[in-house]
């Protein structure tokens, strides 16, 4: 039936997937199947030209992932903030990468600040960051510079959120190791860029609120 027809390509892709990785690791899945280990959260965008396990060039069980509109960390989402306890508090992952986009829509919504719908509640954290930059972005010479700009200083922006989180709070300060880093990538050239971004404690957090204020 024509209704069917995705499903089942999507279901012989699967096949012809998991069979080459049998053919070249017969036992990858019964390892696999065994204790999640990821080495690391990763957080980004829903774009669904941005995978950001693949785009870091992971396998499966490498990376425990949430992803939503504009990769933010807010507050009030229950669901990302579970994501984060259960990465940290459970799985005890050490390192949590924010990994946003340049060309990211959530950011040019954000920008051009219009009505879009019930989106726009979810799109108040990203507005908040580009209120922050607004003397920086008169500055620039085109919407390409200032679109990229507010798409890094998002990141930097997400990972702050990450640090004042509860859960990563308690866990330096019961000396559990957790670091945030800031990776941005581009879907014009399939390339990350690192923006130097990586707190490690506490005392670190600081240094991303100059950041934001530069």
């Amino acid at each position: 039936m024509k209704d069917r027809a995705l499903v089942e390509r999507l279901i012989a892709g699967n096949r012809r997937w998991a069979n080459e990785i049998k053919k070249g690791d017969p036992e990858f899945f019964e390892r696999l199947s065994g204790e999640q280990k990821p080495m690391c959260l990763l957080i980004g965008c829903s774009d669904s030209r941005v995978p950001v396990d693949q785009v870091l060039g992971l396998a499966p069980g490498d990376a425990f992932v949430h992803r939503n509109v504009g990769n933010v960390v807010s507050h009030a989402d229950l669901n990302c903030l579970s994501v984060i306890q259960f990465a940290v508090g459970v799985l005890r992952i050490e390192d949590v990468i924010i990994c946003g986009h340049f060309g990211c829509g959530a950011v040019a919504a954000a920008i051009e600040d219009q009505r879009h719908g019930l989106i726009d509640n979810w799109l108040n954290g990203i507005r908040t960051v580009c209120d922050r930059v607004q003397e920086k972005l008169k500055t620039m010479a085109n919407d390409q510079e200032r679109h990229d700009y507010v798409c890094e200083m998002n990141v930097l922006a997400q990972a702050y959120n990450v640090c004042r989180t509860s859960t990563v709070r308690d866990a330096w300060d019961r000396g559990q190791r957790v670091s945030v880093h800031g990776l941005i990538y581009s879907i014009r050239d399939g390339l990350l860029r690192d923006l130097h971004l990586h707190v490690s404690a506490a005392d670190q957090v600081a240094e991303i609120v100059e950041r934001l204020r530069d």
